[in-house]
């Protein structure tokens, strides 16, 4: 039992011991272990020493200096543009020379949205007299031209520029029906509510009458207004006329009594 102790340790010992041996081990598990990649470490000074050599050839980085930038939201400008005003210029013609904003406007290739009548009035002087006027405004759309149409003249209707807003048509007899379409290269906008009204002369000879009677009421308010300061102002003045009469004539008694 003891000798077979002493052989187990002189065996530890030489296998220990044996250079080649352990060689032979190392070398195995080397090449049998998977190799071990060490992370790189770069160290970088941020203050240059002048007294090392190595500092001279080393070009330094370019320094990137952070801006700040403030901007300032503006308010929104709006063109000056009336769809209800005649001859002038388009609204997305005016935001492409001021960059002003337009109302949302549909495209050229669809169909434009339907104007709204503004008023059918009698003319009674000048070079249409006897005619009727017709007054429209525009639609958020755009429009190449502008067709008015009477019922029961289809066949007489009139066609009128895109700057146009207004345009004359013979007589009408009260109740006729007058509509206004707007065109484009798409086609024509469709009647709707506003784009037609019928003809009453009656209610714009009421509208002329109701002008002239609200104008004769404010005169003759105006008239009153002033009739009553000036007859305050003369009253006024008259009192101060007798005031000063009573001061400037005093009565004193000279008579004595003993």
């Amino acid at each position: 039992m003891t000798s077979h102790r002493r052989n187990l340790v002189v065996l530890l010992i030489f296998l220990t011991t044996s250079p080649l041996l352990t060689s032979h081990f190392f070398a195995r598990a080397a090449s049998t272990s998977p190799p071990i990649t060490r992370p790189r470490i770069i160290y970088i000074n941020d203050l240059d020493d002048p007294d090392d050599p190595d500092d001279e050839d080393v070009d330094d980085p370019p320094i990137v200096k952070a801006t700040a930038r403030t901007t300032f939201q503006q308010k929104p400008q709006f063109c000056p543009y009336n769809p209800c005003s005649e001859d002038q210029e388009s609204c997305p013609k005016l935001a492409a020379e001021t960059e002003c904003l337009c109302p949302g406007i549909s495209g050229a290739d669809v169909a434009p949205n339907a104007p709204r009548v503004d008023a059918l009035v009698p003319v009674s002087e000048g070079e249409h007299r006897g005619k009727v006027q017709i007054k429209w405004c525009a639609p958020s759309s755009v429009v190449t031209g502008y067709r008015v149409v009477i019922e029961g003249r289809e066949r007489e209707a009139q066609e009128f520029v895109a700057s146009s807003r207004k345009g004359y048509v013979g007589s009408l007899e009260a109740g006729t029906k007058v509509c206004v379409e707007a065109l484009n290269k798409a086609g024509s906008s469709s009647p709707s509510k506003f784009s037609c009204q019928r003809y009453s002369p009656e209610k714009s000879d009421h509208t002329l009458l109701a002008g002239i009677i609200g104008g004769g009421v404010a005169l003759l308010i105006i008239v009153i207004i002033g009739a009553v300061i000036l007859w305050k102002y003369k009253l006024c003045q008259k009192a101060k006329g007798d005031s000063a009469d009573g001061l400037g004539n005093p009565s004193y008694s000279t008579e004595g009594t003993l």
